[in-house]
């Protein structure tokens, strides 16, 4: 007896009954005149007959009406990592445009999305009211690594698609342990080799400093960065956590300089970063400087920071970054362009963090449409289990996404680059990890 809920009016009065899986529980409102215990029981069993009546053979639903899909989100948009905010806000507008075209198999999608502060007690708490409360049939885009970590388990235990975790965590692809979990960003531990790479093939004698986030996020990145240096990881002279709550971080900037790094690592999220930028450039340091993709927004970081102070930084990205001209002219661009104007005005062109969730957002109405007219949680992940190849708006170039039950991490490739005052451009050929 899944999803069935039956109606009962026995008189002048109601009683409801709400089935929900194999737990039943009945509600009696309240009745204009009193029932005997017989006209009572009369309609109790009336009651049980039709919600058997109703639920026998059906799959329970979460989220989905005949004319709604509800799915869940939590994002920073408020506290230390607030930058990332607009990834959630592109994706509901996303969404704005699908509905705009009729939905998913006739249905509206509706993104709720509730601000999580990026403090994992406050993801939590809005996480559970979005499964509790609201219902909602998955949870997409969770945005950022310790908020993500907090609900990972407790969403897997109640069987809740966690889709397209915003964070380049490795523990997102983890499809034996969270079944239920898949990620998207190119992980963290690949992009440190990548950077490892980098150095060892670009820097004589490299002394490396590397200021991380104390959390899987720059665990992650510092944990790849050895294993790509291999035995040239006593290359790092030293490497020195924050915490988000830390005001700044210019104590630790002065601290890897003096310890004579000639290579400058920023694991930080866009507030930090910007900090650095700002810091290394206030101590006249001029280290080769690398920040990782999650932080190399033209806007808000490297503007905020100044672009001026930003020249030569060393990142990496598989987003078709929209400062870069050589972009402009193609079909995915044009479109994406045309999205941001009608239906994200507010957002900034500039910051790649945009084109990022559009890609997200466009995966996301795949799954959807490939789940089908009768979308349940369980379907939704053989959907999304089944992805092969499937090129996504805005990703490079030979940048192609696919999901197997063995692996939920799509993306394996990303491309080096160096900021140029003005844009990103590319270093080298794309690098595979596939």
């Amino acid at each position: 007896m899944k999803g069935a809920v039956a109606n009962v009016h026995p008189g002048a009065g109601s009683l409801e009954f709400y089935i929900r899986g194999e737990n039943m529980r009945t509600l009696a409102t309240a009745f204009s005149r009193k029932l005997t215990h017989a006209g009572l029981a009369a309609g109790v069993a009336a009651g049980l007959t039709l919600a058997m009546a109703a639920g026998a053979g059906a799959a329970e639903t979460h989220g989905v009406t005949d004319t709604e899909i509800k799915l869940g989100n939590t994002a920073p948009y408020s506290g230390p990592a607030s930058a990332y905010g607009t990834i959630a806000k592109a994706a509901v507008a996303y969404f704005d445009m699908v509905n705009a075209r009729g939905g998913v198999h006739g249905r509206k999608v509706r993104i709720i999305s509730l601000d999580d502060a990026f403090t994992p007690p406050k993801a939590i708490e809005q996480t559970r009211k979005l499964v509790e409360g609201e219902d909602v049939l998955a949870i997409f885009l969770p945005i950022g690594t310790p908020t993500s970590s907090a609900t990972q388990a407790w969403l897997n235990s109640k069987k809740v698609p966690q889709i397209f975790v915003s964070s380049g965590a490795s523990r997102w692809n983890q499809p034996k342990k969270f079944p239920w979990t898949f990620a998207w960003n190119v992980d963290y531990p690949t992009e440190g080799k990548i950077y490892a790479k980098y150095i060892l093939e670009n820097v004589k004698d490299p002394k490396i400093g590397v200021l991380y986030q104390n959390d899987d996020y720059g665990k992650d990145i510092l944990h790849g960065l050895r294993e790509g240096l291999g035995d040239r990881k006593n290359a790092i002279v030293e490497a020195i956590a924050y915490e988000l709550s830390d005001a700044t971080v210019d104590s630790q900037i002065s601290r890897l300089r003096s310890a004579g790094a000639n290579v400058f690592i920023s694991a930080t999220t866009p507030k930090f970063a910007a900090q650095s930028i700002r810091a290394v450039d206030a101590l006249g340091w001029k280290p080769v400087f690398i920040v990782p993709s999650v932080s190399n927004s033209v806007d808000p970081v490297l503007t905020g920071a100044g672009l001026d102070k930003s020249v030569g930084i060393i990142s990496t990205s598989y987003v078709k970054q929209p400062t870069d001209p050589q972009w402009k002219d193609s079909p995915d661009y044009k479109a994406w362009e045309a999205f941001m104007d009608k239906y994200y005005p507010s957002g900034a062109k500039n910051d790649w963090l945009n084109p990022y969730a559009y890609g997200m957002a466009y995966a996301m109405e795949q799954a959807l449409l490939r789940a089908g007219p009768k979308p349940t949680r369980e379907n939704l992940v053989a959907a999304l289990e089944g992805i092969r190849n499937m090129e996504i708006p805005m990703l490079l170039p030979g940048v192609t996404a696919t999901i197997t039950p063995d692996d939920h991490g799509p993306l394996k490739a990303m491309q080096m680059m160096r900021f140029n005052g003005k844009s990103w451009e590319a270093i080298g050929e794309l690098v595979s990890a596939r």
